[in-house]
């Protein structure tokens, strides 16, 4: 009876010894992520607490940490630019990308993922190249196309390049792939032609990619800017980003006033990415595994 008790206390101490190395180990890993952790808030803090200042206490050297409590500045941003209208521009080219990117980018990557059809391999190929080269190349032969078109300062022009994502296609394609040929073979047999399967089938079941494609959608569409800069001059067909851009002044810029501004606009993607965080990491992770 002794030698169970015995061999029991054994590894009950081993145990708790290797939680307790494991914790010690472990250590270094919380410090380094405390510390990006504060790398992260510290811009959010000190937007907050600028944006309650006064345009001395902003400028002050050394920086001045108490907040004035001027409230009046989330008033001045209404007054110094029209933040509904460009609130409405933006929520707007963000609802109609993000639905032209999950349509179009979920039916090339079908596409991609199952269907059998001459030089996809190399069709693919040219669509990861895509991705290889920077936005700022195409910039100018976008705006050229968009000038003979006669869309320069529209939402028009200010959506259209940006209803389909190659890096899209590319992350819906590995999540299609991931996805078990069994139930795309039975519903074959049940007399469902590809578009059925698509629809019915294979969408429902990439629902964790297509969030994680359309969270990640919004966040960049909100946050775009040297695209609507460049299309947009008129201040009603601008978004939020390049209106808050606009209150940088020539010779002095109203920092409190900017910071509220940016505070309210960047509000609306925080509450949605603390709401969907589970259901973004969720559909990275499937992305890709098989």
């Amino acid at each position: 009876m002794s030698s169970p008790q015995i061999s029991g206390q054994r590894l009950g101490g081993r145990r708790l010894g290797g939680q307790r190395l494991g914790g010690q180990r472990l250590w270094p890993v919380h410090v380094v992520l405390a510390i990006g952790a504060a790398a992260m808030i510290a811009p959010f803090f000190w937007q907050l607490l600028t944006s309650l200042q006064s345009p001395a206490q902003a400028t002050s050297v050394p920086p001045d940490f108490v907040p004035g409590w001027r409230w009046s500045n989330y008033s001045e941003v209404f007054t110094s630019m029209p933040f509904l209208r460009q609130f409405l521009n933006t929520v707007l080219i963000t609802v109609v990308r993000v639905a032209a990117q999950l349509l179009f980018c979920s039916m090339a990557a079908y596409a991609f993922a199952r269907l059998r059809f001459p030089g996809r391999n190399t069709i693919f190929v040219l669509l990861l190249a895509v991705l290889m080269v920077p936005s700022q190349v195409y910039l100018l032969p976008q705006y050229q196309i968009l000038m003979h078109l006669g869309l320069l300062n529209t939402l028009t022009g200010i959506v259209l390049p940006g209803l389909f994502s190659a890096f899209g296609t590319f992350m819906l394609r590995q999540f299609f792939l991931s996805l078990p040929l069994d139930v795309e073979e039975a519903a074959r047999l049940d007399g469902a032609g590809p578009v059925r399967i698509f629809w019915s089938v294979m969408l429902p079941l990439a629902r964790p990619g297509l969030i994680s494609l359309g969270v990640l959608t919004v966040l960049w569409s909100w946050n775009d800017l040297l695209w609507p800069l460049v299309v947009a001059n008129d201040a009603n067909q601008m978004p939020l980003s390049v209106g808050l851009a606009t209150l940088q002044g020539e010779h002095s810029t109203d920092y409190p006033v900017l910071m509220a501004g940016s505070l309210l606009a960047s509000l609306p993607m925080i509450l949605l990415f603390i709401m969907a965080q589970r259901r973004i990491t969720e559909g990275i992770a499937f992305t890709g595994s098989k």
